[in-house]
């Protein structure tokens, strides 16, 4: 007799068959048409345990995001905001032993899937606030993110500098055998939406609609906001988290030292974010690299 856990992948195989497939950028797996959005064959079993497994708890902090949008960089700023009172001293943060990815993880990748499946993770004994990252639409959410009291923080970005840098990453991550995706076929292909988790308009949107409707659910961030003013943002996040800072805290430019250890050149020039591999199958330092495409 079929276990309940083969019985259910045997009912996503089947699913994953009758929906509409297009390759993706990286060529070595599948982009499934589910509602409404693009969704990698290798972590279509995850999202949908995600969906029908998956308890919010009312502390439970979301990174929401479409890829390469700077989702490190808001990974590691709300990670440390959220937990800046637990740290007697930013000099011996986890953030100098871990990569973001890791400190904030993808519901995409822990809950059920296949090889990416973190088996070491627990969500029950989780240190809460729990903090995780997602790349799915905020309609294909589960019903207990949209409807408990948990957080949603999201970031947008200019398409064009969103095309470069996914254009530049998924070449660099792709394998050795597999032919360069040129950036005319990469163009059409984000044009038409066709990226994982795409079209990035949908993505953005839904979002921006819920924040809204609910601006104590949903922040919506703007990357060039953020890079702009980054002083002003961290209030903004760490306000909207529940989690102030104190007036003590703003005169010991507790502010000030966050944005340092979360730059991009102090997480990049970091050992742990500098070598290893990030889920057995992606270099670390490709999450630290910026992208320049200059046109004419």
């Amino acid at each position: 007799m079929a276990s309940i856990g083969a019985q259910q992948a045997n009912d996503e195989d089947k699913l994953g068959v009758s929906l509409r497939r297009e390759n993706a950028w990286a060529d070595t797996y599948h982009l499934y048409l589910f509602e409404n959005f693009w969704c990698p064959s290798i972590h279509f079993q995850a999202v949908n345990n995600f969906q029908k497994e998956f308890q919010a708890k009312e502390s439970d902090v979301v990174v929401a995001s479409f890829p390469k949008l700077g989702t490190i960089w808001l990974k590691a700023l709300t990670f440390v905001i959220v937990n800046h009172q637990s740290f007697s001293s930013l000099e011996d943060h986890l953030l100098l032993t871990s990569n973001p990815h890791e400190l904030v993880p993808f519901f995409e990748f822990i809950i059920g899937g296949n090889y990416i499946h973190n088996q070491n993770l627990h969500l029950s004994t989780m240190t809460e606030p729990r903090v995780f990252g997602t790349h799915t639409p905020f309609p294909s959410l589960p019903k207990s993110i949209k409807e408990s009291n948990c957080k949603i923080v999201y970031i947008c970005r200019n398409p064009f500098d969103n095309f470069v840098s996914a254009w530049n990453y998924f070449n660099k991550i792709k394998p050795v055998i597999v032919s360069e995706l040129t950036l005319e076929e990469a163009f059409e292909m984000y044009c038409n939406g066709i990226m994982d988790y795409g079209p990035w308009w949908s993505d953005m949107l839904g979002y921006w609609e819920e924040n809204m409707v609910r601006p104590n659910k949903v922040l919506f961030l703007k990357y060039d906001d953020l890079k702009g003013d980054i002083n002003q943002h961290v209030k903004i996040i760490a306000k909207f988290l529940d989690c102030p800072f104190s007036e003590e805290e703003e005169s010991n430019e507790m502010i000030e030292s966050i944005i340092k250890l979360c730059s991009f050149e102090k997480m990049k020039d970091l050992e742990v974010n500098k070598s290893g591999m990030y889920k057995g199958s992606i270099e670390k330092k490709n999450f630290f690299r910026k992208e320049r495409l200059e046109i004419g």
